[in-house]
């Protein structure tokens, strides 16, 4: 047993060395094959590395080739270059040289013509000379054969001359301003007929009463109310005169101010409408429809504003535009006589070469102040001139208000077309109306109270009554004394007549002398 394990064991080393000696032999021949596939790559990346130098060395030869080109072509053009401004430099200095020629020429030219100037101005002066004493021989001559010195013969001379150019001056400015008065005239009535014919407004008349129709007369009992409590609250909030009496069908409301009356008519239909008539609820649609009234006015503002093409005009002042449709002068709607001027100044402004828009936003403005009158006193000129100054507008649109009513003078083409367009819209047939008797006692009591002042040689009513014109006699009143006359003119109106807005009373003295030229 021993036995076979020892051969086993010897077996077993025997392979072991066996096995060793064959793995040193593969492993030496594994070596060497990796070897010649190393050297075989390391000849292959040789290879390679020669293939990319030659490829180098060739570009940088086609580039210095490329490179040399180039410097050779741009040698070529510079030489070029500098043949042809070699050529230029020599044929300027060529032409300089015949010009320094030519003015050489010109220079002995100029001093020879200034040589023979001066002979000639020597002659002119022997001349001059001899002609002095020539002529004051010939007044010697003269003064001895008229009897006159040289001095009285030429007063003489020139006094005739002098009346013969007056008359012809005379003759020619007449002539002139005979043409200037007729073209005036022409062009004048052109504009006029253009304006009147391009833009025709409406008739714009307002009453002092609106008529509230109702469908029932038992309806007049419930808005008297108990004891006469509904209608007194009505007239108290609403600032108008109710009429109710036998009229069938119908209430009567009157008040000289528009809006008033306007609100008072719409109250009453709501009341009617609601059937609920009595003190709080009175007040409740009294406050409901002012406040639909105030919005009303603002959005009546903005479409006349954005109809006629305005911009930047304040809110404020929007407002006010609204407000005249409630006012009247005369039977005229203000707001609708605004727009007549303001359409027409702005055709007159545009024939005349003005700025129309400007023109129409002066005559929009014109009357702005009628918007205040009944809540301020004084002029609406004044109150219109002072609003428009608080909020920054044109003092071309300021000039125009101040202006339509004389105030101050027109100092531009759009002021005075609103000044012709308001007289155009005012004294248009059918403008305005008023009961004739009462307008003509009216200007007949206003001149009479002027007359009857002493040392008063005349007086006129104009502008329909609102304003007298008085001519003071000059021997006997003085410039202290027609403030003081003017005063009392105004005072004595203001206690015996009765009219709407203002009346200007202009006391005028003047002297004149009068002759006559035959």
């Amino acid at each position: 047993m021993f036995l076979e394990l020892g051969i086993g064991a010897v077996c077993a080393v025997t392979a072991g060395i066996a096995g060793f000696v064959i793995a040193k032999k593969i492993d030496a021949a594994n070596y060497e094959i990796y070897t010649m596939q190393a050297k075989a790559r390391a000849k292959a990346i040789e290879h390679e590395a020669e293939l990319v130098l030659k490829n180098a060395n060739i570009k940088v030869q086609e580039a210095e080739i490329a490179a040399k080109r180039r410097f050779e072509e741009e040698a070529l053009r510079l030489k070029k270059d500098y043949v042809i401004k070699s050529t230029d430099i020599e044929k300027r200095e060529i032409s300089l040289k015949e010009d320094f020629k030519k003015l050489s020429k010109d220079k002995e030219e100029i001093e020879e013509f200034k040589k023979r100037a001066e002979e000639l101005n020597q002659e002119a002066v022997k001349l001059k000379q001899d002609y002095q004493a020539k002529l004051k021989e010939a007044i010697r001559v003269l003064e001895h054969s008229a009897g006159l010195t040289e001095g009285e013969a030429k007063d003489i001379i020139l006094k005739k001359v002098e009346e013969q150019s007056r008359a012809e001056i005379a003759h020619v400015v007449r002539k002139y301003e005979e043409e200037a008065k007729q073209e005036a005239k022409r062009r004048a009535n052109y504009v006029l007929a253009q304006a009147t014919t391009r833009f025709a407004g409406d008739f714009a008349a307002e009453r002092l009463i609106n008529v509230v129709n109702i469908k029932d007369d038992d309806l007049k009992g419930r808005i008297i109310g108990k004891e006469g409590r509904n209608i007194k609250t009505l007239e108290m909030l609403l600032g108008v005169d109710i009429i109710i009496d036998d009229t069938p069908n119908a209430i009567i409301l009157s008040s000289f101010n528009l809006y008033r009356r306007a609100v008072a008519t719409k109250v009453i239909e709501l009341l009617i409408e609601d059937g609920r008539i009595q003190p709080a609820r009175i007040e409740d649609i009294h406050e409901k429809v002012k406040d639909e009234f105030e919005q009303s006015l603002v959005e009546e503002g903005e479409n006349i504003v954005m109809d006629l093409g305005l911009t930047k005009i304040h809110p404020e002042i929007i407002k006010l535009i609204g407000r005249l449709k409630f006012r009247a002068s005369y039977g005229q709607n203000a707001l609708g006589h605004s727009l007549e001027v303001a359409n027409l100044a702005g055709i007159i402004a545009a024939e005349l070469g003005g700025n129309e828009q400007l023109a129409k936003r002066a005559g929009l403005l014109h009357d702005i102040g009628k918007a205040l009158t009944q809540e301020f006193a004084g002029s609406h000129v004044d109150l219109g001139a002072d609003v428009c100054k608080r909020y920054k507008e044109h003092p071309v649109v300021i000039n125009a208000i101040y202006a339509h009513h004389g105030h101050e003078e027109a100092t531009s083409i759009e002021a005075a077309a609103v000044c012709a367009a308001d007289t155009l819209s005012a004294a248009r047939p059918g403008a305005r109306r008023e009961v004739l008797e009462s307008f003509l006692k009216r200007v007949q009591d206003i001149e009479d109270i002027a007359k009857s002042k002493e040392g008063i040689k005349q007086a006129y009513a104009i502008n329909a009554g609102r304003e007298i014109r008085v001519i003071a006699n000059a021997k006997l009143i003085n410039d202290d004394e027609a403030v003081l006359l003017a005063k009392e003119i105004s005072k004595e109106i203001e206690e015996k007549v009765q009219y709407p807005g203002e009346i200007k009373v202009n006391v005028i003295r003047e002297t004149r002398a009068v002759d006559y030229a035959r």
